[in-house]
């Protein structure tokens, strides 16, 4: 796949880069937000007791993913997670998208208490593109981002969407009839952040995009990272390729064992050489 192929060109994010103003108004608001897993002695017993009911589970420990995590993100802000595995980030979003349960604490969205139902989630403005792209392989690529359009009833608006969504990605409106199974890594990875604007979201959350991917490709990644900005979208990025996360983001966090341990703007984390 050549750069001409896939990337933004360089003319157009010159013309988008009006980055899109970060207001005081708060888009999203952990408050002590806590998530546990427990873990159990071992998987078979675990699965017998809640199948069979034959023996009561044993307890072996409880592992805070997100331990009384607080944070605040400004609309139009883009902010980056940085941590290791196990940091507790994909943990977080998924709280956020309503895809686990939080034990204490309240996530706002646009000052209100937001859903614990990811339908409610989607419909209130928030949209996840996943960790490993999971796209509707047996879908062709119209379809794939029909789906991210699944809630919504604005006709013009879908149009106007599928639009962008081509101009942002030119390489999906050639094959917008091909399977979506049969592209490569990094096409699955634009139709999946294709997909993702096509809900029409306020916050839209990136988690790992540049995971798996060449580095000419995870360069385009981040240029469109930036072009999604521009639109006025606020954006929270997962992230362990530290350099590009932090060279796109207003600000930057980072989470050690479910904690954040540092935080800044992304240029002066840049900086520190414990993280770059």
């Amino acid at each position: 796949m050549s750069s001409n192929e896939t990337a933004p060109t360089s003319e157009r994010i010159a013309a988008d880069a009006r980055q899109a103003a970060v207001s005081d108004e708060i888009a999203i608001e952990f408050d002590h937000v806590t998530k546990t897993y427990k873990l159990y002695k071992d998987d078979k017993q675990r699965f017998a007791s809640i199948f069979w009911g034959k023996k009561k589970r044993e307890l072996v420990a409880s592992i805070n993913a997100n331990d009384d995590l607080s944070f605040r993100i400004r609309k139009g802000e883009a902010v980056a997670f940085l941590g290791s595995n196990g940091a507790g980030k994909s943990s977080m979003m998924n709280a956020i998208s309503g895809l686990v349960k939080y034990q204490s604490g309240e996530i706002r969205f646009k000052g209100e208490p937001l859903s614990t139902t990811a339908n409610k989630v989607v419909k209130a403005g928030v949209c996840q593109v996943p960790e490993g792209r999971l796209i509707f392989a047996n879908l062709s690529v119209y379809d794939n981002l029909r789906v991210g359009a699944y809630l919504r009833s604005d006709k013009s608006g879908i149009e106007r969407d599928m639009k962008r969504v081509y101009e942002i990605f030119p390489r999906l409106e050639e094959r917008k009839n091909q399977i979506a199974g049969t592209l490569s890594g990094g096409e699955q990875q634009m139709l999946a952040m294709g997909r993702g604007i096509m809900s029409a979201p306020d916050l839209i959350m990136l988690d790992e995009p540049s995971l798996g991917l060449a580095p000419l490709l995870v360069n385009t990644i981040f240029d469109t990272i930036q072009e999604i900005k521009s639109m006025g979208k606020t954006i929270l990025l997962v992230e362990q390729n530290a350099l590009k996360a932090l060279s796109v983001a207003d600000k930057a966090y980072v989470l050690e064992q479910g904690c954040i341990t540092m935080s800044g703007p992304g240029k002066e984390l840049l900086k520190d050489p414990s993280i770059a």
